[in-house]
């Protein structure tokens, strides 16, 4: 049996996820979409909003292993930082109180082990996923993208860390 990767791209309005499969040659998307909370409600609700929705997410696919995107901050934008920390820990936090290991990655590595690019724009991104997964259609919207290759990496580096294990 394969490892289920539920990976998550987190934010505060959209945040996407991917359920992955890695069972044989090709991982295989269970599920995908988004976890929206509303823009009009205090922090501390929205918080609320997407702790419900990654916790019926991991009811519902019992994943072995969360991989999420590092927080990452750029000097011109520290309120977005902050408040994607937020999400980020209620993610954290509720792998945690399930039981469920989690690798971060940062978007650097995301891109260049899915594109051979850090720099990889959205839609490089997007087609990535699409061509790994076997989709047939790109998957949209970006944070449904970002989740499923935040997946994707941890798959990948998984199975290269399997491959360098064994004699």
């Amino acid at each position: 049996m394969g490892t289920k990767i539920l990976g998550i791209d987190p934010a505060l309005g959209t945040t996407g996820y991917g359920v992955v499969l890695t069972d044989g040659s090709t991982p295989q998307v269970l599920d995908a979409g988004i976890i929206r909370c509303r823009r009009d409600l205090p922090l501390e609700q929205r918080l609320q909003e997407l702790y419900e929705g990654v916790l019926e997410l991991v009811s519902e696919h019992q994943p072995d292993c969360l991989a999420v995107e590092q927080l990452y901050t750029h000097y011109s934008r520290p309120t977005t930082a902050i408040l994607m920390g937020h999400a980020r820990g209620v993610i954290l936090l509720t792998a945690a109180r399930n039981r469920i290991p989690v690798h971060s990655y940062a978007a650097t590595q995301i891109k260049k082990m899915l594109t051979g690019n850090g720099r990889a724009s959205k839609s490089q991104m997007q087609f990535a996923v699409q061509y790994q997964l076997g989709l047939p259609r790109l998957p949209e919207p970006a944070d449904v993208a970002d989740a499923l290759a935040i997946a994707l990496t941890h798959s990948h580096l998984q199975r290269l860390a399997e491959t360098e294990l064994r004699p």
